[in-house]
């Protein structure tokens, strides 16, 4: 079994924007516009918040699966893939955490 990942996530994304809006979640959602798109990024990462705080474990799984979906139809609807957020992450690995943040403050 082939283990799925955050790619083959943002490759079934980019496929479903392809589809129509009557057959496909993502294409509806896109078909509202970023600013709906981004208010869904937003509940689902509110939810996943409340379930990681009340220690929901199970509730914290299925919310961030959300949240990673909902955040591939944001990346989709702006254009910006996966490969260039892990650059960014990537970028950021060559200092401290703290460092890392104390710059973006500049």
């Amino acid at each position: 079994m082939t283990k799925f990942t955050l790619a083959d996530l943002e490759k079934r994304v980019h496929e479903r924007a392809k589809a129509s809006a009557a057959d496909s979640y993502t294409r509806a959602l896109l078909d509202k516009g970023v600013a709906h798109c981004a208010k869904k990024l937003g509940e689902e990462a509110f939810e996943a918040a409340m379930a990681a705080v009340q220690e929901d474990r199970g509730r914290l799984i299925a919310e961030g699966a959300d949240l990673l979906y909902h955040l591939m139809v944001v990346l989709e609807a702006r254009g910006v893939t996966l490969a260039e957020v892990e650059a960014e992450l990537e970028k950021r690995t060559a200092q401290s955490g703290h460092e890392e943040k104390a710059s973006r403050k500049a």
